[in-house]
């Protein structure tokens, strides 16, 4: 009797194994190349993500590299311009685009989020001279740099700028120093960090009062098929969060903990 014990419990334990490594198989499959995580990301965007020295760096960087080893694998980064970024998810380019992508409703109407891990405040970047924009109902028929499909355009949008288009960041601080818009809406983060660079700049910038505009949920972005991948990020999302990762990147990046509401 207690060697028929003995050999249902190992084959219950062998059964477990079994299982187990069905479920670490499956995550694989789950990423268009087994045993990678593909992550797009611009690569342009201090500091979430951008190049020192020709290599990729930033909170997002790092970020994606913590959550593949989480879940076991490889990470593969692929920069890609901001206009071909989401919709590279529905031609299988990338598994998940890792770019300070805001949760709204017209993306959530197309793709899924993983849980989000910062909440960003939106700010005015501006002339320190520019005394006629205090706050975000001022752009009203004014000329605002913002990139087109960006959550950045649809709030400028909605306080009635007439928008320019603007490709990258970078972009948008030139054409307000060259005098070709009045004014961007951005991140507050991603200007303290372009300005470290630019310390002679006569750019300022003033936070959006949540009054206008709440804070944006930014959270990885999947086609609707990758519902078990995003489930398996969420996982390890919630590991990093747990051993105290998300609050060190933030500190790391941003000198604050924005990874909390």
């Amino acid at each position: 009797m207690k060697k028929r014990l003995v050999l249902l419990l190992t084959t219950i334990a062998a059964l477990v194994l079994i299982l187990t490594g069905c479920s670490s198989n499956k995550d694989a499959t789950n990423t268009k190349t087994k045993g990678t995580l593909t992550v797009g990301l611009e690569g342009t965007y201090a500091p979430y993500s951008y190049r020192e020295d020709g290599k990729l760096k930033g909170f997002e960087v790092d970020f994606a590299r913590d959550i593949a080893k989480e879940m076991g694998l490889k990470v593969k980064f692929v920069p890609t311009k901001w206009d071909s970024l989401i919709a590279g998810l529905n031609s299988n380019t990338f598994d998940v685009v890792i770019n300070n992508v805001a949760m709204n409703k017209s993306r959530e109407k197309q793709y899924i989020f993983s849980t989000p891990y910062i909440y960003s405040r939106s700010a005015l970047i501006l002339k320190k001279d520019n005394t006629d924009i205090k706050n975000i109902t001022d752009i009203k028929g004014k000329k605002v740099a913002a990139g087109t499909g960006t959550d950045n355009y649809n709030k400028a949008e909605k306080y009635g700028a007439d928008i320019v288009p603007s490709s990258d960041f970078q972009t948008s601080m030139s054409m307000i120093d060259q005098g070709r818009v009045v004014a961007a809406v951005n991140s507050k983060e991603a200007f303290l960090t372009w300005k470290k660079d630019h310390k002679n700049t006569d750019l300022k910038y003033q936070v959006i009062s949540s009054k206008y505009i709440a804070a944006s949920k930014i959270a990885p972005i999947y086609n609707k098929k990758s519902t078990g991948l995003r489930n398996d990020v969420n996982k390890a999302i919630k590991k990093l969060y747990k051993d105290g990762t998300m609050k060190k990147l933030s500190i790391k990046y941003f000198g604050e903990d924005i990874t909390k509401k």
